[in-house]
């Protein structure tokens, strides 16, 4: 455990953890064996994390130069996950660029999940193992998501949409409570 971290009352941290400083971890949260926190994230109060997530690490940012390589682009913003989120096992959630990727309350994720930088995920969504969601990707409340699911970055879904398994998600989704499958993601109605 790091310099300046905050652990809240009955935090259970159990072996081979990693907390970096300047983090907040909220009142009654358990960090199973192997989790690691990155610098300056935020646990609410009542979250569970599996063991081998990772939370804070660097968001996948390079910019192209004129000889064809790639430079890293800082990623100095953090991760804020609200009370009452479960995370699975080996899922990782990364930092924001700047600002903050953002888990909000109620929010359950499976195991082997990705989520890119500055995505925010809406309340008491669901996502299932195997998905990957791209940076600053917005979902808003309510969403399920089933296992295998990529959804592209820089765009929306809309509350209470529901999308298959193994559906890619190419664009925004703006009627709420859509239900989507296939790739590029269609309305299942329309299926044949």
């Amino acid at each position: 455990i790091a310099k300046d971290v905050i652990i809240g009352k009955h935090v259970q941290i159990h072996p081979n953890c990693h907390v970096g400083k300047s983090t907040v971890i909220g009142p009654n949260s358990i960090l199973y064996p192997g989790v690691k926190i990155y610098d300056n994230c935020q646990v609410g109060n009542n979250c569970m994390i599996h063991s081998g997530a990772v939370i804070g690490s660097d968001g996948f940012g390079f910019a192209p130069n004129n000889d064809n390589e790639y430079k890293k682009v800082s990623q100095i913003g953090n991760v804020i996950i609200k009370d009452h989120v479960e995370i699975g096992a080996n899922s990782t959630i990364d930092r924001a660029t700047i600002g903050s990727t953002i888990i909000k309350k109620g929010v359950k994720i499976d195991n082997l999940v990705q989520i890119a930088h500055n995505v925010e995920i809406g309340e008491n969504t669901v996502i299932a193992a195997q998905t990957g969601i791209a940076g600053s990707t917005k979902i808003e409340k309510d969403v399920m998501i089933g296992g295998q699911v990529g959804i592209n970055g820089h765009i929306r879904i809309s509350k209470g949409t529901k999308i298959a398994a193994q559906t890619g998600i190419t664009k925004s989704v703006l009627k709420e409570n859509s239900t989507l499958q296939g790739t590029p993601g269609f309305d299942s109605g329309n299926f044949k």
